[in-house]
């Protein structure tokens, strides 16, 4: 059997390269190709669906990224031993692809979709994450499937100054920037990423580098496409249309909707008065099939996504009546939850999040068990999005795409600001509980977040806020309005969801998803501009409730200190099969933690109480002193010699006290001197080269006056 092998490569430009290959892998999907970058190879497939459902209105578009475990020869944890659900960070992966893919498909395709990106071979170094947009667009590109593409997804660091595109996982350690940036060859459309408080010029000038490299990745697709032979794509016809219905519905509808959107009334009283207009039309059409509603459904939301824009675009007006720099009216409070470690309620509108802070021990870590990343992680933040926040009844089945994606967003802006390991021996956990949602519940996480952990005292470097800001445009382009803090309406009607993060000194976190094609970069400039100062509005207000982290921890909060010991010594507090360490936090109630770190011991002692800590710490360094020369000991006699006492004074550590340092007057012999447990005051005199130790008592005691002879 032959095979149609077709390969491109790009060029990075620094002597490496990405190669794409297709028509050697899954050739019954739509489109595959194999994307290798280094050893690490990644595996994508689109398929979709010759027809849409019936009723189908939007893109049911699924991406899934998988990593298999044999990629980087390693066997999955767990029970089954065998890949399951996706990961956090596989489910991150995919929304950064889905975010990229998702604008570009035409409007009117509405067939069933998936793509799916698996990694198959991983170089340690060599991150598949930037690589996966790139898999997934060029599978289309071999494809007849429909698509305003082709895009990619590259990542940008700065690393010692210097911009670097799809940097390795070790340069990453030193990057003052990393973003995840996607785009066609023409536009920019999504970013995501976080920073160490740069300014908005070099987030601009990070995002224009990157995009030089995507528009080459696009034009090496192109090629692709051409020689697959994939250059014409699939008819479909996925709509039915009335454009007298359509019509009908504007004209009698289109005023009573502007002037409900120009009112400035409440969310919920806003929508009931929206759905009171759509249903009161419906009504007058009298009896009409299935299909017919389902239009005239269709052309009202189209209706209220026109008026509410004209609204914003020709008045300056918003639908809850602010200015588009106007930010809502924000109230917090810290210290809400009494038993909490750390708590905040951050309200902005009708926006609201009750944030939790939990100080925990190195046990407390999660293990992240994936197949390219793994290791632990001392700081989690996670986001809950119950149904009520909204006023719907939703089954909760656990953290989904969507939570997984805000909390991870709220995390990557707070690390930022977090204390160094060795300033900070806890694990910390920040659950943000969203109450109310009508827009930037991500960001409300973000200020919710830095209040709490200033509320428990954790010694963050500077507090953190954020704002979502949106854009309308007109269908020339022409015109344009920047919205800071938007609303829910303002994110599904608008042209992009822009999540800025950042103390007063800079930007610390990113994410953009773009739903146009042109967003010049003016434009975005102003948009950042125009963030800035809504966080800093933002970060003046919060300060009013906290404005710097607590002097100390709560009383009730867990205590930690923490010890080095020498190497050597390890062992001894762990004692034979951990009986030592068991036997101490037994008897203390505290937790004990030791691991070997630069060739030392570093003990954790974790308790809720200073007693606790204070007697396992006593006991850690008993067993962990070194002997010092010239120092005094209560020893206790061990076993006794006919040339002396071994007297032991430390946990495990005996020392000679040889016959003729017990007294300054001379013994013949041991009998009668000591018994074995007595209590003997030493001093230590000397280790020899061996590690022995001598005593002597004599030395602590007074020295005799010589008595003179009688003269003759």
């Amino acid at each position: 059997m032959s095979l149609n092998v077709i390969k491109k490569v790009i060029d990075l430009g620094d002597g490496r390269t990405i190669e794409i290959e297709t028509g050697k892998l899954a050739k019954q999907a739509d489109g595959s190709v194999v994307v290798k970058m280094g050893d690490t190879m990644l595996l994508a497939t689109v398929v979709s669906s010759p027809e849409a459902k019936e009723g189908v209105d939007f893109l049911p578009l699924s991406v899934d990224y998988q990593e298999k475990y044999a990629a980087t020869g390693r066997i999955p944890g767990g029970f089954l031993r065998r890949e399951a659900r996706l990961s956090d960070y596989e489910v991150l992966i995919s929304r950064l692809v889905d975010r990229a893919l998702r604008p570009l498909f035409p409007d009117d395709y509405h067939a069933d979709t998936q793509v799916m990106i698996t990694l198959i071979s991983a170089d340690k170094d060599i991150m598949p994450d930037c690589l996966a947009g790139l898999a997934a667009s060029a599978a289309i590109a071999v494809s007849d499937i429909p698509f305003n593409g082709p895009i990619s997804e590259v990542r940008v660091a700065k690393i010692d100054g210097k911009l670097v595109i799809n940097p390795t996982l070790s340069q990453l350690e030193n990057a003052t920037l990393e973003f995840i940036v996607a785009g066609s060859e023409f536009d920019i459309n999504m970013v995501e990423g976080e920073s160490k408080e740069i300014q908005e010029a070099e987030l601009v000038e990070a995002i224009k580098f990157a995009h030089d490299h995507i528009k080459v990745h696009c034009l090496i697709q192109r090629e692709l496409t051409i020689a697959a032979g994939k250059t014409e794509k699939r008819t479909y016809s996925h709509e039915n249309n009335d454009e007298e219905l359509k019509k009908a519905i504007y004209a009698a509808t289109y005023d009573q909707v502007y002037a409900i959107a120009a009112s400035a009334s409440a969310k919920d009283e806003r929508a009931t008065k929206f759905k009171e207009v759509r249903d009161t039309y419906i009504e007058t059409l009298g009896e009409i099939d299935d299909a017919t509603k389902f239009l005239a459904k269709k052309y009202y939301h189209d209706v209220e996504y026109d008026a509410i824009r004209n609204l914003v675009l020709d008045e300056g007006k918003r639908l809850d009546g602010r200015t588009t720099t106007q930010i809502r009216p924000i109230w917090s409070e810290v210290g809400y939850l009494p038993s909490a470690h750390g708590s905040a309620i951050f309200t902005r509108g009708e926006t609201q999040s009750l944030t939790t802070v939990t100080l925990g021990a190195k046990d407390d870590e999660q293990m992240i068990d994936g197949a390219f990343i793994n290791g632990y992680q001392k700081f989690l933040l996670h986001y809950n999005f119950p149904g009520f926040s909204t006023g719907e009844v939703r089954p909760n089945r656990g953290a989904g795409r969507r939570e997984i994606g805000h909390g991870n967003l709220a995390m990557r802006s707070l690390k930022q600001v977090l204390p160094s390991d060795d300033e900070n021996p806890y694990t910390i956990r920040v659950v943000s509980d969203i109450l109310e949602s009508n827009g930037s519940s991500s960001m409300a996480t973000v200020c919710a977040g830095t209040l709490a952990l200033m509320d428990a005292g954790v010694k963050i470097k500077a507090p953190v806020t954020g704002i979502a800001m949106g854009l309308i445009t007109n269908e020339m382009g022409t015109k344009y309005a920047i919205l800071s803090d938007i609303l829910g309406d303002e994110d599904h009607l608008g042209d992009m969801d822009f999540k800025v993060t950042g103390t007063s000194t800079g930007i610390t976190a990113v994410q953009m998803d773009l739903k146009i094609n042109g967003l010049s970069y003016e434009v975005l400039t102003k948009a950042l501009d125009q963030a800035k100062e809504g966080r800093l509005h933002i970060l003046n207000e919060i300060s009013k409730t906290l404005s710097a982290p607590r002097e100390d921890y709560k009383p009730h909060a867990p205590r930690i200190v923490t010890l080095k010991i020498d190497k050597e010594y390890i062992g001894a507090v762990i004692g034979p099969g951990g009986k030592i360490i068991q036997e101490m936090q037994r008897e203390t109630g505290a937790t004990i933690n030791i691991e070997e770190k630069d060739n030392q011991g570093i003990v954790q002692v974790f308790a809720d109480n200073k007693a606790a800590i204070d007697a396992a710490v006593s006991r850690i360094r008993a067993i962990a002193a070194k002997p010092e020369v010239g120092e005094i000991y209560e020893g206790k006699v061990k076993s006794i010699m006919p040339f002396g006492a071994f007297v032991e004074i430390m946990p495990g550590k005996d020392g000679l006290l040889h016959i003729s340092e017990i007294d300054h007057k001379r013994f013949e012999t041991m009998d009668g001197i000591f018994k074995v447990g007595d209590e003997v005051r030493v001093k230590l005199l000397d280790i020899d080269k061996q590690g022995k130790l001598k005593l002597s008592r004599k030395a602590l005691l007074p020295k005799p006056e010589r008595t003179e002879a009688p003269k003759q």
